[in-house]
């Protein structure tokens, strides 16, 4: 994906153009498409090698310049990479890579003034101190989609509305497939489910499961740490869980599936759309009236229509509200 997506991006290089527009009068108008300049780029951990992509490939096919702030906990895999990039032939200077933490390099990257853009990908509340950041310098143009494997991904299917006329069954079998689910050093053969990023969102994780017990969901799962060493979770399964829980309106990050009950389509689009978030969204139906009503009702990003996170390179994904 890395790669067809470098490759997708190249293309563009050479096709990106301006308009002559049809104007009153003796007039020649046009409109040219000129390079921002230098762009500042701030990716997150959970996808370091497609978050790079996804950044450097548009802005380097538009000519600009490319200042990059990796994770603190993964700056490696972009570090090879651009070193890839220089053996390809790019010229030093035009892509750079500097890791760091985020209240130092970060902060430092969203408020220079010889800064011209600044692109963020991360959580909702550093989006919005970067907002601030790029204002209250140059007031440099943004793009900041908030937004990660084990359940570290966001657009995970943690939020789960199903019929009631199949609810318990979905449930078992959801149950069953969490229980049989590999965990262990994701370097292994046959693992299915690696460890958590750190100890942070380890214990943020496990928070949110003893949340979902004491706020009455059903736990059909262990729901607890994964052997003695690292940062493993179980596989976690919460049914008869209601909309007003913590588990169901917030963002846990982790291998946790909330099960709530529908009755129809009104009833799922109102409950689905009842939340602060809104990047993507799937669908599993044989109904295609009901594709097509959920598709267009859903206020998010991107919805799939029985499948899921599948991606191409030509294919935009973004969403609206705080995601």
């Amino acid at each position: 994906m890395l790669v067809r997506l470098i490759r997708y991006y190249a293309g563009w290089a050479d096709k990106i153009h301006g308009l002559t527009i049809p104007a009153d009068g003796a007039y020649h108008v046009q409109t040219l498409h000129e390079p921002i300049g230098v762009a500042g780029q701030i990716i997150p951990w959970n996808f370091p090698l497609l978050m790079f992509a996804w950044k450097v490939g548009p802005a380097l096919a538009c000519g600009n310049t490319v200042v990059m702030k990796t994770a603190e906990q993964t700056p490696l895999s972009a570090l090879y990479t651009a070193r890839l990039f220089l053996e390809a032939g790019l010229p030093p200077g035009v892509l750079n890579i500097v890791p760091g933490f985020g209240p130092t390099a970060g902060v430092v990257l969203a408020s220079h003034m010889d800064v011209d853009k600044v692109a963020f990908t991360g959580s909702t509340a550093t989006g919005k101190v970067i907002l601030q950041l790029a204002a209250q310098s140059n007031l440099k143009q943004h793009t900041l989609p908030y937004s990660s494997n084990q359940g570290q991904c966001c657009c995970a299917g943690s939020r789960t509305f199903v019929h009631e006329r199949v609810y318990d069954e979905f449930v078992e079998k959801a149950k069953i497939r969490a229980l049989n689910r590999s965990v262990g050093d994701p370097f292994k053969s046959g693992i299915e489910q690696g460890p958590q990023i750190d100890s942070k969102l380890f214990e943020k994780i496990l928070r949110y499961i003893r949340s979902g017990v004491d706020t009455g969901a059903t736990l059909e799962t262990d729901g607890e740490r994964h052997g003695s060493k690292g940062y493993y979770i179980q596989p976690t399964v919460f049914s008869d869980v209601q909309d007003d829980m913590p588990i169901a309106k917030e963002e846990i990050f982790g291998p946790v599936q909330t099960i709530l009950k529908l009755k129809n389509n009104e009833d799922v689009i109102q409950r689905a759309n009842n939340s602060k978030y809104g990047l993507a969204a799937r669908i599993f139906t044989q109904n295609i009236d009901t594709a097509n009503t959920l598709t267009r009702a859903l206020k998010v990003g991107t919805v799939w229509v029985n499948c899921y996170d599948v991606f191409d390179a030509t294919i935009p994904f973004g969403g609206i509200k705080n995601k």
